[in-house]
């Protein structure tokens, strides 16, 4: 998710200022959570958890600037290395132009409310028309692996792999702070977590986002959550 930044880097010197300090290593080999236990896990394309919604028809809308992010939760799954996952829709636009659509793939564990990352297929658009794909990837392909988007039971310190495919998506989170407050046009929203998202690919490449209980995401660097709910799946 963070190759949205990697692919298009936004400064983020804003909010460095109520950064709370790291104090694990995170070098890409050391600390950083790289596999899940998955096989112990019953997976559902369905269910909920504190800051993650994956239901049929839950839409958040994001914006900042000249740029637009609705994120939606579609009546549509895909069988990704074996797994039945739900699709989780990114439409982006900036200056009113689309300019790309991501399909998430995810499937969260039924007994500890765990959301794992099995890829996702990119679309980039330039005048109404698909150019490119940067940044599709998924597991089991090429050695790619799957990520935890989500924890069910986040701490302060966890630190873990959301995306793993070498080459295209190495992105990870780190989480620092569980109780932060956050002002959005869409209301003010306490006890939400702040996670400092790296890549192991690029070095330069971070950004902090805040997840607001029974929402989910409602910072993303320079876009805030205007709109949330239930719209027609």
């Amino acid at each position: 998710m963070l190759q949205r930044t990697i692919r298009n880097f936004v400064a983020v010197a804003a909010l460095a200022t109520s950064v709370v300090a790291c104090t694990q290593g995170g070098d890409g080999s050391s600390g950083w959570q790289m596999s899940f236990d998955i096989d112990k896990c019953n997976l559902k394309t369905v269910g909920r958890s504190t800051y993650f919604i994956l239901e049929p028809g839950y839409q958040k809308v994001l914006q900042g600037g000249d740029t637009k992010l609705q994120i939606t939760v579609l009546n549509e799954t895909k069988k990704v290395a074996g797994v039945e996952t739900r699709v989780v829709e990114e439409r982006e636009w900036k200056n009113g132009e689309l300019y790309e659509v991501a399909r998430n793939y995810f499937a969260m564990c039924e007994q500890t409310k765990d959301v794992f990352y099995f890829g996702e297929d990119v679309d980039f658009y330039k005048n109404g028309k698909v150019v490119k794909h940067d940044g599709t990837w998924l597991a089991g392909v090429n050695g790619n692996k799957v990520g935890l988007l989500m924890p069910g039971n986040p701490k302060v310190g966890m630190k873990h792999f959301q995306e793993f495919a070498p080459g295209i998506a190495m992105d990870r989170a780190e989480i620092v702070s569980m109780d932060e407050t956050c002002q959005t046009p869409a209301g003010t929203f306490a006890k939400c977590m702040k996670v400092k998202e790296t890549s192991a690919i690029d070095f330069t490449a971070m950004e902090y986002k805040f997840h607001a209980p029974d929402i989910g995401l409602i910072r993303d660097v320079d876009l805030v959550l205007i709109s949330h709910g239930f719209v027609k799946p």
